[in-house]
């Protein structure tokens, strides 16, 4: 009979299986050194100086090979071994499973090659950015072609009969299929084509220029500040900064997030910082006292993109929360004192006909971007595309899919940062996220009393108990469709953003 969970809902550890608590010892000693190696990426992007790259790669290959001898170690194996028939709780059984799938994935990959993939992943983040900046994709090529090499070898070792996109895809989403992915973003794809040659044939003028002129970065830094405040984020536990791409870092104790600002957008940088906040708050939500072990981790990124995507697009963009943000906004900006809240809403939610920048793009383009990325890494990493011809590629998808071709490869295939950490396998589960945020935010509304009009009021406590209570408390205990279903009381499905997007788009656009 399982071992019975105690009233605030952890495990009794008085009868813990010896060989459990050895292994869960183990796991807390490995997962703090994937801490440090987080903090030393997070102080790469933000405070390094420029020099600092030679010897930042090597801290960090150095990390990740203690952290990968840690995981693969003997010992390990024989403690897993060791608990296959033991009578185990659900929550124990569930570390022991994310272990183990962390185990055998770590087991079959030489040191060595973790080792370069790291030190690789290091110069190729300064060469990206220069490349970037200067436009250069031949200076980023080279780094772009030994990623993919180390990364097919990477996947190879796992599993060589397997399709190794599809390896490498289990690295960010282990619940899913490659073919249940696929087929959500098929569904994206055919459903929101239509939609958009629809949208650009609407008649409908909405109020696109609410926000046109000049906007300091530090006006800028300012009001994301109070964005942050306003959603709840938790300044005791993190911090704001700037970087190159907007990201975030960190655990229950100490999550940071990052915004960028451009001077003519000032949405730009109110919708990073809100979707940023979403990644914070699912990690400042996760239990602490199960900190450093798979239940007091995020589940995996397609569910993390949920958090973030929920707060940008089901609040931030939201008419309500306009009703509440404005007049912040116009504190800060009293050159917009004339705006409504329903130009503030339209102006957030319009959907552009010649936006080639991923982290702009509207809500529905937006899936394009991801789709036209997730063909390219794919056909990449499976060897039928040559890191050459990926600008060209890129422009020919962009035109194919979205009507427009980027004059530059800065504003083309060189503008996202994942490639230069060798991350194939990202992009689909940002979309994954997307089509999960609505799904689990329209679970909330059903039971939220009210939601939309809290909102208006800046009253987020009953959103974030129902996250807190549905997603982030459960940390990696149940995997994703079984997550979801929990929360939503239905199977993971494209359907609740089909209705959203639908119910949203056709009211915005006439259509």
């Amino acid at each position: 009979m399982a071992t019975e969970a105690t009233a605030d809902g952890t495990d009794d550890a008085s009868d813990a299986p010896d060989a459990y608590d050895a292994l869960l010892d183990r796991v807390q000693r490995w997962n703090a050194v994937g801490s440090a190696s987080g903090v030393l990426g997070w102080d790469q992007q933000v405070m390094m100086p420029e020099g600092g790259t030679p010897a930042r790669s090597k801290q960090l290959s150095a990390l990740s090979s203690v952290h990968h001898d840690m995981v693969t170690d003997d010992e390990t194996g024989e403690l897993l071994d060791e608990l296959d028939d033991a009578d185990l709780t659900d929550e124990r059984a569930a570390v022991v499973r994310e272990v183990r799938r962390e185990y055998e994935r770590a087991d079959a990959v030489p040191v060595e090659l973790v080792e370069e993939i790291s030190e690789t992943g290091s110069e190729a983040l300064q060469a990206w950015e220069q490349a970037k900046a200067e436009d250069d994709f031949d200076e980023f090529a080279p780094y772009l072609e030994k990623h993919v090499e180390l990364k097919r070898e990477y996947a190879e070792h796992i599993d060589p009969d397997r399709d190794p996109y599809a390896v490498l895809f289990e690295e960010f989403e282990p619940c899913l299929s490659m073919e249940r992915a696929e087929s959500i973003l098929t569904e994206l794809r055919e459903a929101l084509v239509p939609m958009i040659d629809d949208i650009r044939e609407s008649d409908r003028e909405l109020a696109v220029d609410t926000f046109e002129g000049t906007f300091p970065e530090e006006d800028q830094e300012a009001l994301s500040r109070e964005a942050l405040d306003l959603v709840g984020y938790d300044f005791d536990r993190g911090r704001l900064d700037v970087s190159s791409h907007p990201f975030t870092s960190g655990n229950q104790f100490d999550c940071r997030v990052t915004t960028r600002f451009d001077e003519t957008d000032p949405l730009g940088a109110v919708g990073s910082t809100i979707h940023e906040f979403g990644h914070a708050q699912y990690n400042l939500g996760l239990p602490q006292e199960h900190f450093g072990t798979p239940l007091g981790e995020s589940r995996d990124l397609s569910v993390h993109e949920s958090q973030s995507r929920l707060w940008e697009n089901h609040v931030g963009r939201s008419e309500a929360f306009w009703e509440e943000f404005l007049p912040v906004f116009q504190e800060h900006f009293p050159q917009t004192e004339d705006a409504t809240v329903r130009d503030a809403y339209e102006a957030f939610n319009q959907v552009y006909e010649d936006n080639f920048i991923r982290v702009e793009a509207d809500e529905l383009t937006y899936h394009l971007h991801i789709v036209i990325r997730f063909e390219i890494e794919r056909d990449l990493i499976r060897g039928d595309l040559d890191v050459e011809d990926v600008p060209e590629v890129w422009n020919d998808k962009y035109e194919e899919y979205l009507g427009i071709r980027p004059d530059t490869d800065s504003e083309g295939c060189l503008q996202d940062i994942h490639w230069s950490h060798g991350n194939f396998g990202y992009f689909p589960t940002y979309s994954l996220g997307s089509v999960m945020a609505a799904q689990l935010f329209a679970a909330a509304e059903a039971e939220i009393d009210d939601l939309d009009a809290k909102i208006a009021d800046g009253d987020f406590d009953d959103l974030h108990d129902w996250l807190g209570e549905n997603v982030h408390r459960h940390g990696s205990r149940y995997e994703t469709n079984e997550l979801v279903k929990r929360a939503t009381g239905e199977e993971f499905t494209a359907d609740a953003f089909l209705d959203y997007v639908d119910e949203k788009y056709g009211e915005l656009y006439g259509i």
